[in-house]
């Protein structure tokens, strides 16, 4: 299962209000401005900004 266009559209990261994007994995969700990834667990979103990982430049 994937996560929903509708809610894809609707999310933001926390941290900077900015736009998500999908991994190709379809594990996690990217927010290039903060370069953060916010994980995607039992295909629920993980939006907590403690629980993001640091993307590699």
């Amino acid at each position: 299962m994937t996560i929903n266009k509708e809610l894809l559209e609707i999310l933001a990261c926390p941290k900077c209000k900015g736009d998500l994007t999908l991994t190709t994995e379809e594990n996690g969700l990217d927010c290039t401005a903060c370069k953060l990834r916010y994980p995607i667990r039992d295909n629920i979103p993980v939006m907590l900004i403690e629980e993001a990982e640091t993307l590699e430049s």
